[in-house]
């Protein structure tokens, strides 16, 4: 019997969401019939290996002052202190407070996309965050600053050539502030990720999307908890 061996999983995680973003390409021939199936690949890969405390949902990002994001194709968002999400119809809202990341998902990467992403990341860091102080055995904790809100780019491929070099990074680095993309995977190609210096690196080569993955897990790590929200501020709207 074949040992099992962690290059070989790490490796057929990759191939899986590669050929699962091919298949949507080539089977469907309706462009929102691709984008739907494009994003539900990216949220099945989440919602599958993100710990359990990660929800990864498409929806809208609503603030407690009744104000609305764009919708997002790809959320991460927490269950653990921020359980208010909002259905209707199969329409999901999220509040802002909960939001780790949020994420585009198309089937490729170029200008028009990159802004795209960038519009929709600013649309959700533009909203108002609460923040509580936490209630523990030995007294009340200080509230906690709500974290800078991860966002990027998902796609299968990128037409320049190549597709990780000096073009991309005009694109990605061509609006910072609220609109500024953190990261992205080109699964075919490559991923991109701003480093702690604020530069923005390309990594070209395979398994652009295990690699994607695992960075992502490390950024949340890094991210902790989101603050506890303050429920009442939403209640206010209530007629």
């Amino acid at each position: 019997m074949k040992q099992p061996s962690l290059p070989n999983l790490l490796d057929h995680l990759h191939e899986q969401v590669e050929a699962a973003l091919k298949t949507a390409r080539l089977a469907l021939h309706h462009p929102t019939d691709k984008g739907d199936a494009s994003e539900q690949v990216w949220i099945d890969l989440l919602s599958s290996y993100l710990p359990k405390r990660y929800v990864v949902s498409k929806a809208h990002v609503v603030d407690s002052e009744g104000n609305f994001s764009q919708q997002i194709d790809v959320v991460i968002h927490d269950r653990q202190y921020s359980p208010l999400v909002f259905t209707y119809l199969g329409v999901h809202y999220v509040p802002a407070e909960s939001v780790y990341a949020v994420f585009e998902a198309k089937q490729v990467t170029s200008a028009e996309t990159i802004g795209y992403a960038q519009i929709k990341a600013e649309s959700v860091r533009s909203l108002v965050r609460t923040s509580m102080p936490v209630p523990t055995v030995d007294g009340p904790k200080p509230a906690k600053e709500p974290a800078c809100i991860l966002a990027g780019l998902l796609s299968l491929s990128c037409p320049w050539v190549p597709p990780l070099g000096q073009t991309l990074a005009d694109h990605v680095l061509g609006q910072g502030g609220d609109g500024q993309l953190d990261m992205g995977c080109i699964a075919d190609a490559g991923t991109f990720f701003m480093n702690d210096e604020g530069a923005l690196e390309l990594q070209a080569g395979p398994r652009a999307t295990t690699r994607f993955l695992l960075e992502l897990m490390a950024r949340l790590q890094e991210l902790g908890t989101v603050p506890m929200l303050d429920i009442r501020s939403y209640a206010k709207h209530i007629p």
